[in-house]
């Protein structure tokens, strides 16, 4: 594959999603003058679906369908790239940490099974930090094994907030480049490692119109609303500070975001996609969960990104994206690269020690 100059860019996607990555990628086109070509998206979930179709109508294909089954793989025609965030849930630092032997850990195959049938010139993987400690180290060396198949790899483990998210979400991706390919990645530069957005100038700059969809605040008991308005800004359910009555005496509870509200002049911590036990991410001053729409800000959707489904299936699909802004900055490096056009980056030895340091300390 010839460097890219002023022509189309293909894209197959697994686990697209709602279209985090997928907006990422279009907007990193813009500023390359590239010509983004959505050749195939898939997801298991319907709404998602309808929202990706209703935000990307020129994908040709964009399929309901469940990757762990044996579905006709014909349908996944050629491209240049293939994206995915392949399923966290066993990698999560929130949940049973199942690693590889749970449901979703050995689904990454499907996303190699992919890679090697089409073999496209680069692929951008991400999945959670997690990842780093899951089966005891083992997790992660074991995927970058298979994927290195006939791939240059850079994995890299990303802060977000570093990168002008307004979000402390810390992502493991993986970008690809096909070996017999004269192209070398490199991981690009932070944007923000001073002067971070924060979670205010996120949820209110500039303010949220009243007629944005997503925008349903949600009903919370009288017992959350006590416990929510004793709390301080950045506390949790487990705070000392909180009367007896109100704090949650769970042995071995060790998830500090359960009942936390935001920290108004620092980023969000991670918005996720799991529901209940107060999970919902609160705000700083109002003794309320977020609404979706502040919580697609806190992911850096556009006000005019519309979710389809149910209340509790738009936060799931908010909080399973990857943020576009992020994506974008990574996408914007692959261009460039295959441009063959500089850009700021992070010293590519001081990397690959980091890295590996990562993976070797996540034991």
């Amino acid at each position: 594959m010839p460097a890219l100059r002023d022509e189309s860019v293909s894209l197959g996607e697994l686990f697209c999603g709602a279209g985090g990555l997928s907006l990422g990628f279009h907007d990193a086109t813009i500023d390359s003058d590239l010509r983004p070509v959505h050749s195939w998206a898939v997801d298991i979930n319907s709404d998602a679906i309808k929202t990706f179709q209703g935000h990307f109508p020129q994908c040709k294909k964009a399929l309901v369908r469940d990757v762990a089954a044996n579905f006709d793989w014909k349908e996944l025609t050629s491209v240049n790239g293939l994206a995915f965030g392949f399923p966290c849930n066993d990698f999560s630092l929130v949940g049973e940490q199942k690693g590889l032997g749970g449901a979703y850990g050995p689904l990454y195959k499907r996303c190699i099974k992919v890679v090697q049938r089409l073999q496209p010139a680069w692929f951008v993987a991400e999945n959670v930090g997690g990842i780093r400690s899951a089966s005891s180290g083992d997790a992660l060396k074991k995927i970058l094994g298979e994927f290195s198949v006939g791939y240059r790899l850079v994995p890299h483990y990303y802060r977000f907030e570093e990168y002008g998210i307004p979000q402390r979400r810390h992502r493991v991706i993986i970008v690809g480049i096909r070996a017999d390919l004269d192209f070398k990645f490199e991981v690009p530069a932070p944007t923000h490692l001073k002067g971070q957005i924060t979670a205010r100038q996120a949820i209110e700059v500039p303010p949220i119109q009243a007629d944005v969809t997503n925008q349903e605040k949600t009903r919370q008991s009288k017992a959350v609303v006590a416990r929510l308005t004793a709390l301080k800004p950045g506390q949790n359910a487990f705070s000392e500070d909180l009367p007896k009555a109100l704090r949650l005496n769970i042995r071995g509870a060790t998830i500090s975001q359960i009942y936390r509200r935001l920290d108004p002049d620092q980023p969000a911590y991670t918005v996720t996609g799991s529901g209940g036990g107060g999970t919902h991410v609160y705000h700083w001053k109002e003794p309320r969960a977020l609404t979706n729409r502040e919580r697609a800000r806190l992911q850096t959707f556009p006000d005019d990104f519309v979710f389809a489904g149910g209340k509790e299936s738009v936060r799931r699909q908010i909080g399973m994206a990857v943020p576009p802004r992020a994506a974008k900055q990574i996408f914007s490096a692959l261009f460039k690269t295959f441009q063959k056009v500089p850009y700021d980056h992070v010293d590519a030895n001081l990397a690959s020690l980091l890295n590996k340091k990562q993976i070797e300390t996540s034991k």
